[in-house]
């Protein structure tokens, strides 16, 4: 079974034409089919829309559920299963927001296994932007105005001592920054950078930087580098440990989701 695997045309899209990938600073966007993802979780909570439909998800060992949206908390590990329909994907960086920014795009909700599950929400943007061909080029305007939206209704920031450490993890993301060095940018001491870092952003620094670290890696692929450059220039040590990375951080083969990418 493989993942991102193009299936028929949902209602509206326009067939021929392969997912769509934005990385920028501070959020990631992809919009595709999806067949099946097995358990996986990520370095960034992330906003799930069923594009045409509901989908099917699994938080941790629980029951399978159906729904049109969710918001998993970074660290959450998660199933879905779409049997080849669309779904829009959207993860927030700390600088920009906590899981709290990511939940006014929710209606209908309700917990589930430290995730939140929704009956509805928003999904026409993201539909839009799948449809569009030429959206790769307007994506980050339309979902800043969407996460401005939501972020003004959020509840809680990330703490402001580790949206400095995550900016700084970012701009040098095909290195090794060492704690140390975080913990000084934070004003704080080694110890208490860890243990805050992982309170505010929900996994420890070492998975973080790998996320962001695959991140670096899908946007080179998106300016048109191939996996073995982009594993190189994300720091990698080859393409067979991105490709590993890959299927450990979104559950499926990088060659189902970063083939046929729209530029």
């Amino acid at each position: 079974m493989r993942l991102y695997e193009r299936a028929a045309a949902a209602p509206g899209a326009e067939t021929g034409q392969g997912p769509i990938w934005h990385v920028e600073d501070t959020r990631t966007f992809f919009a595709g089919p999806l067949r099946y993802n097995a358990g996986h979780q990520h370095g960034a909570p992330v906003y799930l829309a069923g594009l045409y439909s509901s989908f099917r998800l699994r938080v941790g060992a629980g029951a399978w559920t159906t729904c049109r949206t969710a918001m998993i908390p970074a660290g959450v590990v998660h199933e879905l299963d779409l049997g080849g329909d669309p779904l829009g994907v959207l993860y927030v960086e700390p600088e920009e927001a906590g899981p709290d920014g990511l939940v006014p795009l929710m209606t209908g909700t309700r917990t589930e296994g430290g995730a939140l599950i929704g009956s509805g929400g928003e999904t026409a943007l993201m539909r839009d932007l799948y449809e569009d061909r030429a959206a790769a080029g307007i994506a980050g305007l339309a979902l800043a105005d969407l996460l401005q939206f939501a972020s003004a209704r959020s509840r809680r920031d990330v703490d402001g001592r580790i949206a400095r450490a995550t900016a700084l993890i970012h701009a040098r993301a095909g290195e090794c920054v060492p704690v140390a060095e975080l913990a000084e940018a934070a004003g704080i001491s080694a110890s208490r950078f860890q243990r805050l870092f992982t309170q505010e952003v929900g996994v420890p620094y070492r998975r973080y930087r790998s996320w962001t670290r695959m991140r670096r890696a899908i946007r080179a692929v998106i300016e048109g580098a191939n996996l073995t450059m982009a594993a190189h220039e994300a720091g990698f040590f080859d393409q067979a440990h991105l490709a590993h990375d890959f299927r450990k951080t979104f559950g499926a083969p990088a060659s189902g989701s970063l083939v046929g990418i729209r530029r």
